[in-house]
């Protein structure tokens, strides 16, 4: 915490994802909703129409899904990292629950909080940030233009 008080930190890359190739951070979903419910109309839609698609989109996430006789229909999210995100997805449609799918597999599994500078480094330079004057010497002066006399 900060005396914002909202939680912050440095910038940093999961799992040194960008250093090597990419690896989706998304593990496994799991659509759960109701066979019978209004407000499941829209997931009951989507897999009808687009898990398909979205599961050959993203070969390395699991689609599970389980029908059951529940009233809000949600999509739980799990992540290499342990954490698991719940989203509920009651009333909507086709498109918003693709939308929904796709907002979480996106993301990391890191809880979105306020970075504190766009760099970091773990070695910091003890000789300050480097400048086109940093090692000239101050007797040389600034570079002027030469000037070409025409004769």
């Amino acid at each position: 915490m900060t005396s914002r008080g909202t939680p912050s930190r440095f910038l940093r890359s999961v799992l040194q994802n960008g250093v090597g190739r990419y690896v989706c951070q998304l593990k496994r979903v799991s659509i759960i909703f109701s066979k019978k419910a209004q407000g499941s109309l829209g997931v009951r839609d989507f897999i009808e129409e687009g898990v398909v698609d979205y599961a050959k989109k993203n070969p390395g996430t699991v689609v599970y899904v389980s029908p059951q006789s529940c009233r809000v229909p949600k999509i739980v999210a799990e992540y290499l990292n342990g954490n698991t995100k719940e989203e509920l997805v009651t009333n909507k449609t086709s498109q918003q629950v693709l939308e929904v799918l796709t907002k979480l597999t996106d993301q990391s599994g890191l809880d979105i909080i306020r970075i504190r500078k766009p760099f970091h480094t773990d070695s910091p330079s003890i000789q300050g940030k480097w400048q086109p004057f940093t090692n000239r010497p101050p007797s040389a002066g600034f570079i002027r233009p030469q000037n070409q006399h025409a004769e």
